[in-house]
């Protein structure tokens, strides 16, 4: 009996005929109930969803689904070299249990989940269970063959495939059709194979949404071009109308008390002064400029630090809970900051909050932000509003904004950006 292990050798094709047979069993096993009873109760829980029990549940089923596709992704890379990546986008792990059901039934992925579920219990069940039927149910065909149809005999033989087996000839004949089967037992690696690409068939990216991923792209980078010039011409507004303005205006008086040192002292010293008060002016003005562009603080001390410092200067009483952790890259910290900002604006300017809580904190490659107010609620993302030009200025970090605010409140915005 030879011990090499090579692929190539008849040895090493049994062991991955085999092989292939085992995992096509254990496939078979877990893949029709596991499929029937995760397909049926996702579908009924999204069903609820309109009558409210859905939202609470819908998302521990689709997440039970996804774990349930995850693990077939790791074994199709495992045990068949075939990948399936996983492209599902990030859900607000602390919002409400609606914002959670929205997000993730907006996801195409989790949809292909679905579709997938249902191909997993017949034809992937099927193929899984091909690769193990040609290489045990020979054996089953053997031993009949060997005397294991006389106890079936006396109640009315044993059917073995399509043979009826009733004496010796036609077990003999079972016998014939078990090793035609096991001829056709080095098709199981292949068939084990053919599983995994169907469910990557399934669950792969299609053409129509890598075409919409594309779309999404290209709107992320307009809009972050056509932000970066409005920011070009504010910045180049405010440079006009305000700082260079008053170091005209100081190059003027100064100009004027050159003049006035001989002939009117205390005229010039009055000039001076109010001089010195234009330079303090421009200077107060350039430092706010620049703080509108990238906070020193920002820079210096990371993003934790510039949002509690953003939140001592509102009016409101704002509470940050900042998880220490290693710092992004310094354009995911701008972006985070000024859509931070620009959250705490609205909820200073519409909420009527009496309070407000910002956690921040880093997980998973994912960088979260949730602010929160006890305000009276009816925040939404539409067109023109705050919360869409943050929607637009995270989508171009491949960020999600999502929002929950129903009538009264309270409103919890949820912001995730990948920092990995």
């Amino acid at each position: 009996m030879t011990t090499d292990t090579k692929s190539g050798s008849p040895a090493g094709r049994m062991r991955a005929v085999a092989l292939a047979a085992g995992r096509g069993f254990v496939l078979a096993l877990v893949t029709l109930p596991g499929a029937v009873v995760l397909f049926v109760l996702a579908l009924l829980s999204i069903t609820l969803v309109p009558f409210g029990i859905g939202a609470y549940t819908t998302p521990w089923l689709l997440t039970g689904v996804r774990m349930f596709a995850d693990w077939r992704r790791v074994l199709a890379a495992e045990w068949c070299g075939v990948r399936i990546p996983s492209t599902y986008r990030p859900v607000p792990k602390r919002a409400n249990p609606w914002a959670r059901t929205y997000a993730m039934l907006r996801d195409p992925a989790v949809w292909r989940d679905l579709r997938w579920l249902q191909v997993d219990m017949t034809a992937g069940f099927v193929t899984a269970l091909l690769a193990a039927v040609l290489v045990f149910y020979p054996l089953e065909g053997f031993v009949i063959a060997a005397g294991l149809w006389r106890p079936f005999a006396a109640s009315g033989g044993y059917w073995y495939g399509f043979v009826h087996v009733t004496d010796q000839t036609s077990a003999l004949l079972a016998g014939a059709l078990a090793a035609a089967l096991l001829a056709l037992s080095p098709l199981a690696p292949r068939l084990l194979t053919a599983h995994f690409r169907l469910t990557r068939a399934v669950l792969g990216t299609t053409q129509g949404e890598l075409a919409e991923r594309v779309r999404v792209l290209t709107e992320t980078r307009k809009d972050a071009v056509d932000t970066s010039a409005a920011e070009l011409r504010r910045i180049e507004r405010d440079l006009h109308d305000g700082a260079q303005a008053r170091l005209v205006a100081m190059g003027m008086d100064l100009g004027t008390i050159e003049a006035l040192m001989d002939k009117d002292p205390a005229k010039a010293k009055q000039l001076l002064a109010q001089a010195r008060q234009s330079s303090v002016d421009a200077l107060g003005e350039l430092r706010d400029l620049v703080r509108g562009i990238h906070p020193p603080v920002l820079a210096e001390r990371g993003l934790g630090d510039a949002v509690k410092a953003l939140a001592l200067r509102l009016p409101v009483a704002t509470e940050v809970n900042v998880e220490p952790g290693e710092r992004t890259d310094a354009p995911v910290e701008s972006a985070a900051y000024f859509a931070v900002s620009e959250v705490l604006t609205n909820a200073v300017k519409h909420s009527g909050a009496d309070r407000i809580w910002v956690d921040l904190h880093r997980r998973d490659g994912m960088l979260r932000i949730s602010v929160t107010d006890n305000g009276k609620g009816g925040a939404v993302i539409a067109a023109g509003s705050g919360l869409a030009g943050v929607e637009r200025r995270l989508g171009t970090f491949d960020g999600v904004l999502a929002v929950s605010s129903p009538a009264g409140g309270p409103t919890m915005v949820t912001m995730e950006i990948p920092c990995a």
